[in-house]
């Protein structure tokens, strides 16, 4: 059984620094995709519209934010691609400092209706 976490953040308002985003994506670097595997994430999804970034994530019972947080500041290649993403990236004007992906509320299902 697996959980479904959504999450937002934004991207800065520059058509360049978007593409690149884009295609950075298109080629995530190996590290990258053995950290989340590792995590316990199970499927991961992101969608653009304009500057807004949506996340949506199918995660193991055994999944932990603090777990996978902790696990991304013990490894460089994380940390080296973090670094590269928040050059494309800004905080929601919500967000707590230097937080970036923020958990979304889900308000409507239409399972069990």
């Amino acid at each position: 059984m697996t959980t479904r976490h959504c999450l937002t953040l934004d991207l800065k308002n520059d058509p360049r620094l978007i593409a690149a985003y884009r295609a950075h994506h298109e080629r995530i670097w190996p590290e990258i995709a053995q950290s989340i595997r590792e995590a316990g994430i199970v499927s991961m999804e992101i969608y653009l519209r304009g500057t807004r970034l949506v996340m949506v994530m199918e995660v193991t019972p055994e999944f932990s934010f603090e777990a996978k947080a902790a696990a991304d500041r013990a490894n460089p290649a994380v940390q080296a691609w973090e670094t590269l993403m928040w050059t494309f990236q800004q905080a929601l004007p919500d967000a707590p400092p230097a937080e970036k992906w923020q958990p979304m509320e889900r308000i409507f299902s239409l399972a069990g209706r």
